[in-house]
């Protein structure tokens, strides 16, 4: 189920962003980014529509996933 981080509370947004980045743990840029640049950037997909939040029933957690790998149906 696809959740409107619209509608969630700045920070815990932030903690859920920065838990997704930190799960991720892998740079495959020239230059290696902080923690709060890979947060930004995640942000800023999740505001342009790039990227959707999801919540998942079956293991219960939330995850950030490409728009065009998540299907709604």
């Amino acid at each position: 189920m696809q959740i409107p981080w619209q509608q969630l509370d700045a920070e815990l947004l932030d903690n859920i962003i920065e838990a997704f980045v930190l799960r991720e743990g892998t740079d495959y840029g020239l230059e290696e980014k902080s923690l709060a640049e890979k947060v930004s950037d995640v942000r800023e997909q999740l505001e342009r529509g790039d990227a959707v939040l999801v919540w998942s029933e079956l293991h219960e957690t939330v995850n950030i996933m490409p728009r065009d790998g998540f299907d709604d149906e």
